[in-house]
C-alpha cells in the first residue's frame, strides 16, 4: 500500500526559461501540480530531495504530500524531465489526487521460487517478456512490486497476465489480451526459435500502443 512521503515545496512565481533557471540557481527544481478542480500551480522543490526519491526507483508510482508552508497538497509525479548532457533532473509534473482517486502506474513483477521450476532446474532459462506491468488502482493502493511464483514452472511453459494475481482492485491497463508476462524458454534451437517469435509478439503489440497514444 503506498504511503505519502512528504515534499517540501514552494509556490513559483516566475515561469518560463528565465524562471526556471533563477529555481535551479537556488538548489531547486521547478515544477507544477495540475488536476482537479483547482488551477494549475507552479512550484519548485530541493534538488537534493527530489534525486534521493528518483533513486530509489519507483518515484512515479508513490503518492507524496508535498508541504507548501502548512498547505498540504497530495499528489503522484507524472513526468520527470532530465537534462540531457547531465543526466539530472530538471523540472517534475505532479497529478493532484482526490480521495479515492485512481491512477495508472508502472509497477516492477518480482518472480519468486526460481528453484521450484523443474524447467529451469532442467536447465531452461527464464524468459522476462514484462520486467513491468502497467497496473490501473487506488492511489492508496499501489503495490511496490507484483510477485509470480515459478513453482512447477516447466520448459515452455508461459506466464500470462490472467495467471498473475493482483493487488485487490487493481486492473491492468490492457485489457484486450491476455498478455505473456514471462516464458520458460529451453536451450535448444527450437525452444529458442518459439521464445523468441513470442518475445517479438509483444514487442509488436508494446509498438502498437505507443502509436495509439
Amino acid at each position: 500500500m503506498a504511503e505519502a512521503i512528504e515534499l517540501k515545496a514552494w509556490s513559483r512565481g516566475r515561469t518560463g526559461t528565465g524562471g526556471a533557471r533563477a529555481v535551479r540557481r537556488e538548489g531547486r527544481i521547478p515544477g507544477i501540480v495540475y488536476g482537479g478542480s483547482d488551477e494549475p500551480l507552479n512550484i519548485s522543490l530541493e534538488t537534493k530531495e527530489v534525486s534521493k526519491q528518483i533513486q530509489t526507483g519507483h518515484f512515479q508510482s508513490t503518492v507524496y504530500m508535498l508541504d507548501m508552508d502548512g498547505k498540504k497538497i497530495r499528489a503522484i509525479p507524472r513526468d520527470v524531465q532530465v537534462d540531457p548532457v547531465r543526466d539530472f533532473p530538471i523540472h517534475v509534473d505532479f497529478l493532484r489526487l482526490a480521495k479515492n482517486a485512481m491512477v495508472d502506474v508502472d509497477v516492477p513483477v518480482h518472480f519468486l521460487n526460481d528453484a521450484a521450476s523443474p524447467g529451469l532446474k532442467r536447465g531452461g532459462v527464464l524468459n522476462i517478456v514484462r520486467h513491468e506491468i502497467s497496473l490501473r488502482c487506488l492511489a492508496d493502493n499501489i503495490p511496490e512490486s507484483i510477485q509470480i511464483d515459478l513453482t512447477g514452472l516447466e520448459i515452455g511453459e508461459s506466464i500470462h497476465i490472467s495467471s498473475v494475481t493482483l493487488p485487490e482492485g487493481a486492473t491492468p491497463t490492457i485489457a484486450d489480451r491476455d498478455f505473456t508476462v514471462a516464458t520458460i524458454a529451453g536451450r535448444g534451437a527450437e525452444d529458442s526459435g518459439e521464445e523468441e517469435g513470442a518475445e517479438e509478439e509483444e514487442a509488436e503489440a508494446e509498438a502498437e500502443e505507443k502509436t495509439e497514444e
